[in-house]
């Protein structure tokens, strides 16, 4: 089978790649920018579309049998509203099995995806642990992290295993029909696991709370749009208990 990943060049995109070609899969990955692309493994395929504009995805999905599709797209990583005419794209071009990524909520794409004829999995990971890496320039120059929430605990999971979990969905059998939560091992708090670190490190560091309100205003300062700010306000906020 020859497989399309989109999102291909992000957090956990990336690791679906690297699990499909480990599997000895044919893998071609989508992206709007194809200079992007130009840290993934050799031997993938690299074709040009949007995610947002439908139409210019049929010669990436010619010959694809298997899709990992994303929930959203553009730079704002906006809910994608073209679920619909996706499917019915992919379902032309003969592919077979999808595995989605969703975003955190229900949407077009979920909707069209399991009501298709496609074999479908869904994915629904918790916070990505490799956030947590935006910890450490406030940690190096003042000792100390600044979030919301701080005693709501969640099993983080690391990418690499979201990418293993829907490489295992495209290429293993009995996922289709499926909905899997994917988290990492263990439920800790921020506080917990900045405590965690400052361990590791053999330092003392300081977890100074925000209020929702602060943690979304620095969000928008970020360049983070309003729905992707509503998206993190309501991951960490909500407990996420391990598998």
């Amino acid at each position: 089978m020859r497989y399309l990943v989109t999102g291909a060049t992000g957090k956990a995109g990336r690791h679906v790649v690297r699990e499909l070609l480990a599997r000895g899969a044919s893998v071609r990955v989508l992206t709007r920018d194809p200079e992007r692309a130009a840290g993934l493994p050799a031997g993938v395929e690299v074709a040009v579309g949007d995610l947002t504009a439908p139409a210019t995805l049929e010669d990436a999905l010619d010959g694809i049998t298997g899709l990992h599709l994303l929930t959203t797209g553009g730079d704002d990583y906006a809910t994608l509203r073209t679920g619909p005419e996706i499917v019915e794209l992919a379902e032309k071009a003969g592919v077979r099995r999808v595995s989605v990524l969703w975003n955190g909520q229900s949407g077009p794409v979920e909707e069209a995806v399991t009501a298709s004829g496609l074999e479908w999995t869904i994915l629904q990971p918790v916070d990505f642990m490799g956030n947590t890496l935006g910890w450490a320039t406030p940690i190096r120059e003042a000792g100390e992290v600044r979030e919301p929430f701080g005693d709501v605990p969640n099993a983080v999971v690391d990418e690499a295993d979201v990418g293993a979990v829907a490489a295992e969905a495209l290429t293993g059998d009995g996922h289709a029909g499926m909905v899997y939560a994917v988290t990492g091992p263990e439920a800790l708090t921020p506080r917990q696991r900045l405590a965690a670190v400052a361990a590791a490190l053999g330092r003392d560091l300081r977890f100074v709370e925000l209020t929702e309100a602060q943690a979304r205003e620095g969000w928008r300062q970020a360049g983070l749009g309003e729905e992707l700010v509503d998206l993190l306000a309501s991951c960490r906020s909500n407990v996420k208990a391990s598998a």
